[in-house]
């Protein structure tokens, strides 16, 4: 083995990791949130946990980005430190996928079917056809697959380079003379995890391990402590995404770390003692590259099972070695951790988008309730969303532009544009709010009251308020583009009441029921109900727009009102709100 070959396995480890990020990213855009949703629908009870981490752990090819995720989940107070447990063990059953995958190289076989099984056979035809797929096609999530072959045939052309350049080992005696210092357990422990951390990648470690198992050197009693080791080097990820973030999201990482080194030391202590009693004859045994694949996930499953019982135990463990100084629990916002997943993060930022509609709507509501009644108190918590929402809007807007230039899909892309628009809409909402509560404070100041006439003309358009903030709200929660056409109606309808009380208004001056000074007010009343019914149907819009990227939003409106249908609904809202006889 020459210097030529130290530059060929360095080489062949740089592919074997490019083409494992780019197939883990690429996995990661086309899961979209549904990996972040289904964290936080399926993490009820234990088990549904460890098969949740293990399958999204195969899905996305990293038990790194996993526990990442994790990380940035608890940091930003979406997930509980309890419902982190199960899916962590997960992981490590689900990393073991890899391992099986780069096993198939050692396939030998004078049948072309089983031949083809070997990823040196067929990953150059996936490499075809990931980029055809990537220069020939229009649609992203086609590339986005094409993405996910050339990845993987990159990361076996990487396993291919390192063993070949491993290969002229087999014969220098100075490579298996270093080999006998690898009888030591814990000297194996301690080189597996040193290297592990070193690359942070434990199915890089593993590939490599598997890389020099073909040259016919490696035991099992040599492979067996390395492969140990690898578990608690890569609790390096999880200890660096730790950094910077609160003491609940710190536990995460000391649940990983305690659970691989216990998990290490356990089956270390219980492998060992076996062998001195009953003298595993397969120790000096020559492993391949199933075997060390079969011994992976043999360990990595042993240490799930033998743990799993014990979760609480790790949970208190963590909250010990990690104490909470301040118990006050802080307004939780998104962690850029979650940027490193960008179809989690933007999942995330979604789900925020929706409380802050929610604040919004709730906002408005509750000024109005202030026309009726005043309440000091009520006031104070007006005020307060409105911080909220503010900080929801500077915060949401600058994280979503940073993760929309984190390579996501074409999807996601429509999702930010939708989010980005509507938040802006759900401020102003907000602020309208402020305006109301600021008029039911100059009534309250000023002792003014309105008319019988005009007070049962408010109560007709605050139940129309209702109705279309809980129909835009709605839709943009649930993301539907059949409950937001049904916003426009109640917007024009919103329109025609609030002019016709201007009119009546207008009328009761005349006669003396009414004063100029109550006029002023009741103008800029209704002048902000009918900006938070604008901002409705702006919400909607970017509902149907999101779906439709071909919608023009004012062409949209143009097309919709002069619709048979939209007259017909427009009909059957002004009837169902209709201001009593004058």
């Amino acid at each position: 083995m020459d210097i030529f070959s130290v530059f060929t396995l360095c080489g062949g480890l740089a592919f074997f990791l490019y083409g494992m990020n780019t197939m883990s990213k690429s996995l990661e855009k086309m899961a979209g949130g549904k990996l972040e949703r289904l964290l936080k629908r399926m993490t009820s009870n234990p088990l549904k946990s460890l098969l949740l981490g293990a399958g999204i752990t195969i899905a996305i090819q990293s038990s790194s980005a996993m526990t990442v995720m994790l990380v940035g989940l608890v940091n930003s107070g979406v997930m509980e430190l309890g419902q982190t447990i199960g899916v962590i063990m997960g992981s490590n059953i689900g990393t073991t996928l890899t391992a099986w995958i780069l096993s198939l190289t050692g396939i030998q076989s004078e049948s072309i079917l089983v031949n083809m099984l070997k990823p040196e056979n067929f990953s150059p035809l996936v490499a075809l056809a990931g980029i055809i797929l990537i220069m020939g096609s229009k649609r992203q999530k086609r590339r986005d697959v094409g993405r996910i072959m050339m990845g993987f045939s990159i990361l076996m052309y990487g396993m291919e380079l390192m063993s070949d350049a491993v290969s002229p080992l087999a014969d220098m005696p100075e490579f298996a003379s270093l080999l006998t210092a690898f009888q030591n357990p814990l000297l194996g422990v301690l080189v597996g995890a040193v290297f592990t951390g070193i690359i942070q990648s434990s199915a890089a470690s593993v590939g490599i391990l598997q890389a020099l198992a073909l040259t016919g050197s490696i035991t099992y009693g040599m492979a067996i402590p390395i492969i140990m080791g690898q578990n608690i080097g890569t609790c390096v990820t999880a200890l660096l995404s730790s950094i910077g973030v609160n003491r609940n999201a710190k536990r995460v990482a000391v649940i990983h770390i305690s659970f691989n080194v216990i998990g290490t030391v356990v089956c270390l202590i219980l492998f060992y003692g076996g062998n001195m009693i009953f003298g595993f004859s397969f120790m000096d045994w020559t492993v391949g590259a199933v075997g060390i694949a079969f011994c992976h996930t043999v360990f990595n499953v042993f240490t799930t099972l033998l743990l799993l019982p014990f979760s609480r135990q790790l949970e208190k463990l963590a909250r010990r070695l990690i104490r909470t100084e301040n118990p006050a629990k802080e307004f939780a916002f998104l962690d850029p951790l979650l940027i490193r997943t960008p179809s989690v993060a933007i999942s995330e930022c979604v789900s925020m988008a929706c409380r802050m509609g929610e604040t919004a709507r709730d906002n408005v509501l509750l000024a109005m309730e202030q026309l009726s009644g005043f309440s000091e108190e009520r006031e104070s918590k007006i005020l307060e969303n409105e911080d909220k929402l503010d900080t929801y809007e500077d915060r949401l807007g600058s994280y979503l532009v940073e993760v929309s230039q984190h390579g996501v899909s074409m999807t996601d892309i429509r999702t930010v544009s939708r989010l980005l628009h509507a938040i802006g809409d759900f401020e102003r909402i907000g602020d309208h709010a402020i305006n109301i509560q600021d008029s039911a404070r100059e009534l309250q100041d000023k002792e003014l009251h309105f008319s019988a006439a005009a007070e049962k003309e408010l109560k007709v358009l605050n139940a129309a308020l209702e109705d279309i903030l809980s129909q835009a709200v709605s839709s943009f929660n649930q993301d539907d583009p059949a409950a937001a056409k049904a916003v426009e109606p109640l917007e024009e309808t919103i329109d025609q009441l609030t002019e016709e009380i201007r009119m009546r208004h207008i009328q009761r001056l005349q006669t003396g029921e009414c004063t100029i000074q109550l006029g002023f007010v009741l103008n800029d009343l209704l002048t902000n109900l009918e900006r938070v019914s604008d901002h409705c149907s702006n919400i909607a819009v970017c509902v149907i727009e999101e779906r439709d990227s071909s919608v023009d939003h004012h062409a949209y409106l143009h097309r919709l009102k002069v619709d048979d249908n939209f007259t017909e609904e427009l009909q059957e809202e002004l009837s169902k709100y209709r201001l009593p006889n004058a």
